[in-house]
């Protein structure tokens, strides 16, 4: 590949220290966890919820995918308005909106006013996140130190959807379903309070147009996107519908770039994504995204559907991922201005792909230990290597005036991509199942059916990691020594 363009360190790198930036860290992490766990502490719910309020089989989704499609096809917009107006004025206009749309959940009557809810969610969620991440970029300026901070961010981007299927579990069994929603209140209204105090403001200058016609090209290919992917579920992925939304993305999304390529002042600028490095890191994150929501997905199908666990008792399963991820992002954080984040991250693939393939030996009989507690911290222990430096590469780089947008852009690939994972590894165990059962005339519901489908599912999955692992390798380049030189305000150029 021909030389990218040079890369320039933060405008950021200049200034000086924040006082209060491992305050504003504490903050952020508080929101970023909010945010991440949001998408998996409804789904051990999601049978009280369904009694409840009388949701059908069909519709119960809905609780879920109403959150991810608002949250993934609204986060390029959600970056660039946390540019132009302020990261820490839309980081606390996120925090009060995720607020007040929980607590509109938490009082839902009915499966509309859920839905509506979690989709409400959804769209402060897409302006939250990119303006936390953005934030931790423009707050700390030096890149050990920052390293640290992408540390904890990492962690929790990868331990909270862990942490919220155990709060999930706890919530539920010892109070009830409500309480999965109002238990995001208190924590952002504490956020909001030392937000303001601790966080500093940081805006983009110059030209700070709306691109209205890309944002309703990118918003509406993404959710038609999503949208048909949640329908293969039902349809099959040839379905007319399925077919018709993807083919409705596909082309939105080719006249968004279009549109971005011709734009005086685009929603994404093109050379963001257009630097192999960071390229790499957002395809990265997109396999990532289907690795990872899938692992979650079936094992919590094995745990409950298998192994005959309650709620509560599944949701404590996942603690020690929680406990894996938090020590290796620590460990990855320490590494990484030592090695780079290019060889720290290979190594984090090779071990979750490791642990996957260990799941892909699980039968009915199999038990939590040896056989699924081993795998499950391997993986754990994997992510955390692979979420600080693809964190930090995402953004390593890019000036001020874009960091909420390549933010964005790489929540965007982590969603989009558990989204595609949990519909596309949904069909293959699906016909997986459905296969052994035609083979050994049992009933769908034998434990030895769901189990082939969930180990076809893994099966794949650790596919799919191998092959971001390695676009990974072959795209990024950056070394420890070009992360040293952004410290020093040197112009990098990569090859």
């Amino acid at each position: 590949m021909s030389a990218a363009a040079p890369l320039l360190p933060n405008h950021s790198e200049l200034a000086a220290p924040d006082p209060n930036r491992w305050r504003a860290l504490v903050v952020i992490a508080m929101a970023q966890l909010m945010v991440v766990l949001d998408a998996s502490i409804v789904n051990i719910a999601l049978p009280s919820m369904q009694a409840d309020l009388g949701i059908s089989d069909a519709n119960r989704q809905w609780v879920v995918t109403a959150y991810t499609l608002a949250f993934g096809g609204l986060l390029l917009l959600g970056g660039r308005i946390a540019d132009f107006q302020g990261r820490k004025r839309m980081f606390i206009v996120g925090l009060i909106g995720f607020a007040a749309a929980s607590a509109l959940g938490g009082l839902s009557v009915n499966a509309g006013m859920l839905f509506a809810a979690r989709g409400l969610q959804g769209v402060f969620a897409a302006l939250l996140a990119p303006a936390a991440l953005s934030l931790i970029s423009v707050t700390f300026t030096d890149s050990k130190e920052r390293a640290k901070a992408f540390g904890v961010y990492g962690a929790l981007s990868g331990a909270g959807a862990a942490i919220g299927l155990v709060l999930g579990g706890i919530l539920t069994e010892y109070t009830s379903w409500h309480w999965t929603l109002w238990v995001n209140v208190p924590i952002a209204i504490l956020a909001v309070f030392l937000g303001v105090a601790y966080v500093h403001e940081s805006r983009a200058t110059g030209d700070t147009k709306y691109d209205v016609p890309g944002a309703i090209t990118a918003t509406g290919g993404l959710v038609s996107l999503v949208y048909g992917i949640t329908m293969a579920e039902s349809d099959g992925w040839t379905g007319a519908s399925t077919l018709t939304f993807i083919g409705i993305a596909i082309a939105m999304l080719v006249l968004f770039i279009l549109i971005e390529s011709r734009s005086s002042h685009p929603l994404l600028p093109l050379a963001i994504i257009k630097n192999r490095n960071r390229g790499g890191a957002y395809l990265s994150s997109f396999f990532v995204g289907i690795g990872l929501f899938s692992m979650f997905l079936f094992l919590t199908y094995f745990f409950q559907i298998v192994q005959g666990y309650t709620p509560l008792q599944a949701g404590m399963l996942f603690l020690p991922f929680s406990a894996g991820i938090i020590v290796s992002a620590g460990i990855a954080s320490q590494l990484m201005p030592r090695f780079g984040p290019r060889y720290v991250t290979f190594g984090g693939f090779f071990l979750a792909t490791f642990g996957m393939l260990l799941l892909t030996r699980l039968t009915p009989d199999s038990t939590y230990w040896p056989e699924v507690l081993p795998a499950m911290i391997i993986i754990s222990l994997g992510m955390g290597l692979i979420f600080v430096p693809l964190s930090a590469t995402a953004l390593f780089g890019v000036g001020d005036d874009d960091t909420g947008v390549a933010s964005a852009v790489l929540n965007t690939a982590q969603q989009i991509g558990g989204s595609v994972g949990i519909a596309f590894l949904n069909t293959i165990a699906t016909s997986a199942t459905a296969a052994y059962v035609i083979a050994n005339n049992v009933n769908p519901f034998d434990a030895s059916a769901q189990v082939e489908g969930y180990v076809d599912a893994f099966t794949w999955g650790a596919g799919i990691l191998v092959l971001g692992g390695i676009l990974w390798v072959a795209l990024v380049k950056i070394s420890r020594k070009d992360m040293s030189a952004g410290d020093k305000a040197a112009t990098v150029e990569v090859q």
